[in-house]
């Protein structure tokens, strides 16, 4: 399953994630709406089967297609939820309870409970300092939540993840499953 983060980049270099994007969406969709820019930037997470089609075949596509105008314009409000719901998670939650938020997510999106990802991807991800990451990674292995090491976490306990995460999970899963 091919997963993808997309990142605010500010100015001063620093990114942090807004949204997920898994088999279930599109990466700019709304360039078959005309938009002909982004102002995030797409990084791949878990390689996988990923169909590209260039944005003027695309808009021709959209511009013919009544259902796939509206599949664009439907997608493109699934994010917007995510990036609201990921924009107060991330000023109203602790680092451990985002942690969690953001395993949930990727196994969900991976469709597995073993996940490559390094402890510095995480801190990008989660817009805190790896040392952060370090101390939570740490904490939830000695707990029996996780497993980890080189860049690969594996979720031991699945229901004391979801414990452990905030309401925004369960939150972003209600709004983006539509």
């Amino acid at each position: 399953m091919a997963l993808t983060s997309l990142l605010v980049v500010l100015k001063n270099g620093n990114a942090i994630e807004t949204a997920t994007v898994g088999r279930e969406g599109v990466v700019g969709a709304m360039a078959g709406l005309g938009m002909h820019s982004s102002r995030v930037r797409a990084v791949i997470q878990l390689s996988g089967v990923i169909a590209r089609i260039p944005a003027p075949q695309f808009r021709k596509i959209a511009a013919a297609s009544k259902a796939i105008s509206k599949l664009c314009i439907n997608y493109n409000e699934t994010l917007l939820a995510q990036a609201r719901i990921t924009a107060a998670c991330n000023i109203a939650h602790h680092v451990e309870a985002r942690f969690c938020r953001w395993l949930l997510q990727s196994r969900d999106r991976a469709e597995s409970d073993t996940v490559p990802l390094t402890q510095e991807f995480l801190s990008e991800m989660l817009g805190v300092r790896r040392t952060s990451v370090t101390e939570v990674a740490i904490k939830m292995q000695d707990a029996g939540v996780i497993s980890y090491a080189r860049g690969i976490i594996k979720i031991v306990d699945l229901a004391k993840l979801k414990e452990l995460s905030c309401e925004c999970y369960e939150t972003l899963r209600s709004e983006t499953s539509h």
